[in-house]
Parts: structure tokens; C-alpha cells; sequence
């Protein structure tokens, strides 16, 4: 079921206990209304995160719009789901600037990211969840995601919170505040609140103490510059085609964007499951078409110069505190978020924001995602006594906080979040493989303990 929506009662509202499922819908102007609610809360990490990656928020906007619909598609209707921008690529992304990549090197190993994705989709299709899960088991995919998070750190120590320290400070405390504050749905959309709050603040600051003399990340130094400036706004149009471009490949690049393809698998299947035990139904079937899809959304976005895309929590809790699972709600949120991206004037709007209120927003992002990696170890029990969890896992994390950068070639290396991925996965195998092997009953252990017990 892709379209044709039955109606849910008279389409005025819910009962107690009642809820509206993906394949049903209420009247038009109230599922108008819904589908607003999901575009609000998708809005903020859909626009922070292309922002962050150097990426042109109205292409993202637009192909998140694009990727949605043909999620949509191909789970035929069964799971309701907005893909937004994707935070797991900002650190391959940050390390690809730094090597001195473009948007258009970007893009493409990000392609490359999204046709592995799809490819695992296909795998988790025929082959079950439970392949994917004995190559990437929770103490993998939960140190992968910890370091995609931690791994960010020196972003925000070197990049943004130097360009404005006060300002940094003051937007990451009105995030928190807000985050915590406040259990609806002001607080599913906390980022972009503090976002707005710190872009009005810089505003406010220019206004009262001048400018600021500090490192400019535009100008590449320290000088003496608004920290607000809306020049690119009155230059943009109100209407026009969005800054499209094409991808270009280079082997290392893509190495340093591969992790996430980790992490986005892990945060796939949770969010699906999360959708189905929502709705009261069995996604299992689907959860190989969910990844194929999100792979297919994010190597066709960044086809054309948009960002990665993943399925979204935040409009998951738009669902749940609504109870309205109508897919007919996210077609409506993909048309608005197009529309986007044809208003050249929220791009430039999008650009003007001040690094320090960037630096404040990510400290806090980065944390949250790197704690999700935790939090993944707390639900399964993972057992950090063991050190054949232990040690693997340690020593990835740290090469991806340092990060530590290990030269290959000469002109080829592995640094931060790739390496510390190769070691956390490779190494896990590894001294699982070699502890399997030493165990009595397996292997050569077992024919010595064996034979130990018939001379006895």
C-alpha cells in the first residue's frame, strides 16, 4: 500500500486507546496539520547537520523530501518514516575538509556510503537480521557509534567554540536548558530552539559590544568581524533551483565515511522496531527494504549534492505523542520539505550562522550521539569484563578521540573515526576468533582436554 488511505472514523479525532494507522488517515486539514508538525521536527538536525558537513542546507531540505517519499515507496506503506539529514557521516566529512576535500569529494564518498547501505539492505532482506547482527553484534555497533560521536571532539575544541567562546558557552547552556525543561514537543525540537536562540543572541551581541576579533573560519584567522552577517541573505532570491553539483570519488575519502554505514544499519533497525512495536505490527519482513531504501535515499541525495539521510527519532515521537501513524502525514512533510528547497533565501539564512552558536549546538550533539553508543551496551548487557570486549573496544575509541592519524602509503592514511572503526571491528573478531579457540570444547582445545580425559 503505497497510496489510497481509508478514513479513520468520522477523520475528526481519537478516542482513548485509539490510534491512526499507517495505512488510514483523518480529514486532509488535519492531516495538513500532522504533517507541519513533522517537518518542524525533522526541520532542526535536517539543516544543522549540512550545515556542520559544509553541504547546501536547500539541496538537503529538498532531497530529504525526495528520499522520504521513495522510503515510503519501497517499505509499500508499512513503516511511517521521515529520513533526514544523517549525523554519522559529520566526522568522515570534517576529516575530508581537513585533508583539504571538497563538496563534490564529500558527495561522492557519501554515495559510495549509501550504495554499501543498500547493499546491506539486500543482505538483511534474504539473509535476516540476524546476519547482520553476528558481523555488527551490540559491543560493535554501540563502540561505533560512541566514536562517530566522541570522535568529533577536537571539531568543537578547534573549529567552533574559538570563534566565539561567550556566545558557544551561552547557546550550549539555553540548549540544555531547553532540552531537559521541556517533555513535549518544545523539547523534540530543543536544537533548533538553542540554534535560534544563540543566532539571536550573536545578533543582539553585534549590536551592543561591535564586532568580534577572533578566528574567522570563513577568512581562515583571527580578525576583527560581525559574528551575524546577512549580506548572503539580501543577495539571495526568494525563489530558485538549489545549488546542485556532481560527485567525485577518491578511494581515501570514502574510507573515512564507511563507519557510518555501521552505525546507520544499528540506527535503522532500531528505529523501525521502534515504529513497529508503536503500531502493533510485525516489521521484520521490511526491515531489509527499510536500509535498502535509506541506502537508495542517501546515495541518490548525494548524487546531486545533498546530504546522507537516516530514518529520524524525532518524528518517531511526534507519532507517539499523536498516535497518528498515517503515512499520508510524512507525503504530506516530503512535498513541504521540496518546496524548501527551492528558497534560495532560507539557504543563505541557513549559511549566516555563527560559528560560536555552532560550537554550543555540537558539544552537545556530538555528546548525545556518542552516549547513544552507551546506551546501546546498557540495553544488551554488553559485559566489559570480558577482554575480548574490552580491549578492541578501548583502543578504537581512542584512535578516533585522539584522533590518531596512521599513514599507510605515501600518500594514503587512516585516521580518527575510520581507523578507530577497523580496530574496533577487525580487532573484535579477531580475539573473539582466538578466545573461541582456546576454549575447552572447541578446536584443538577440546582434542587436548579430550585426551586428558581418557589417559585419566
Amino acid at each position: 500500500m503505497a497510496f489510497g488511505w481509508r478514513m479513520h472514523g468520522d477523520g475528526r479525532g481519537l478516542t482513548p486507546g485509539e490510534v491512526v494507522k499507517p495505512d488510514e488517515r483523518l480529514s486532509w486539514p488535519r492531516m495538513v496539520g500532522f504533517g507541519a508538525q513533522h517537518v518542524i521536527a525533522m526541520f532542526g538536525a535536517t539543516f544543522v547537520f549540512p550545515l556542520i558537513m559544509g553541504l547546501n542546507a536547500n539541496v538537503a531540505i529538498m532531497m530529504s523530501g525526495v528520499a522520504t517519499i521513495l522510503f515510503l515507496l519501497i517499505v509499500q506503506g508499512k513503516i511511517p518514516s521521515y529520513l533526514g539529514t544523517s549525523a554519522s557521516f559529520v566526522g568522515g566529512v570534517v576529516a575530508i575538509r581537513a585533508a583539504g576535500g571538497d563538496s563534490g569529494t564529500v558527495t561522492g564518498a557519501i554515495l559510495v556510503a549509501g550504495v554499501v547501505l543498500a547493499l546491506c539492505g539486500v543482505a538483511v532482506h534474504y539473509l535476516g537480521v540476524g546476519a547482520i547482527n553476528r558481523i555488527f553484534p551490540p559491543v560493535v555497533t554501540g563502540a561505533v557509534v560512541m566514536l562517530i560521536g566522541f570522535g568529533l571532539a577536537y571539531v568543537v575544541a578547534d573549529v567552533y567554540w574559538p570563534q566565539d567562546p561567550w556566545i558557544a558557552l551561552i547557546t550550549m547552556i539555553v540548549t540544555g536548558v531547553i532540552l531537559v525543561a521541556f517533555k513535549g514537543f518544545a523539547g523534540r525540537i530543543g536544537i533548533l530552539l538553542g540554534l535560534v536562540a544563540g543566532f539571536v543572541l550573536s545578533w543582539v551581541a553585534d549590536k551592543v559590544f561591535g564586532n568580534i576579533t577572533a578566528f574567522n573560519a570563513g577568512a581562515g584567522k583571527v580578525d576583527t568581524h560581525p559574528r551575524v552577517s546577512f549580506q548572503g541573505v539580501q543577495d539571495a532570491t526568494w525563489f530558485g533551483w538549489p545549488d546542485l553539483h556532481a560527485p567525485s570519488f577518491t578511494v581515501s575519502a570514502i574510507v573515512l565515511v564507511l563507519p557510518a554505514v555501521i552505525a546507520l544499519i544499528a540506527e535503522n533497525i532500531g528505529h523501525v522496531k521502534a515504529v513497529g512495536e508503536m503500531t502493533g505490527t510485525d516489521v521484520d519482513p521490511y526491515m531489509g527494504r527499510a536500509v535498502f531504501a535509506d541506502g537508495v535515499g542517501t546515495a541518490l541525495a548525494s548524487a546531486v549534492g545533498g546530504s546522507p539521510t537516516t530514518t529520524y527519532a524525532e518524528n518517531i515521537g511526534v507519532m507517539a505523542a499523536t498516535r497518528v501513524y498515517s503515512t499520508a502525514a510524512y507525503y504530506i512533510a516530503a512535498v513541504v520539505a521540496i518546496l524548501f528547497g527551492f528558497m534560495p533565501k532560507f539557504g543563505a539564512l541557513v549559511a549566516a550562522t555563527p560559528g560560536g552558536v555552532l560550537g554550543g549546538i555540537t558539544v552537545i550533539l556530538y555528546g548525545m550521539i556518542g552516549l547513544l553508543g552507551a546506551k546501546i551496551w546498557i540495553e544488551n548487557r554488553v559485559d566489559f569484563a570480558d577482554p575480548v570486549n574490552m580491549v578492541p573496544i578501548g583502543a578504537g575509541i581512542i584512535l578516533a578521540i585522539g584522533p590518531v592519524a596512521h599513514q599507510i602509503t605515501g600518500t594514503f592514511s587512516l585516521a580518527g573515526i575510520a581507523l578507530g572503526t577497523i580496530v574496533v571491528l577487525g580487532g573484535y573478531h579477531l580475539l573473539r576468533a582466538i578466545s573461541w579457540r582456546r576454549r575447552p570444547g572447541s578446536g584443538e582445545a577440546a582434542a587436548v582436554a579430550e585426551g586428558s580425559e581418557t589417559r585419566a
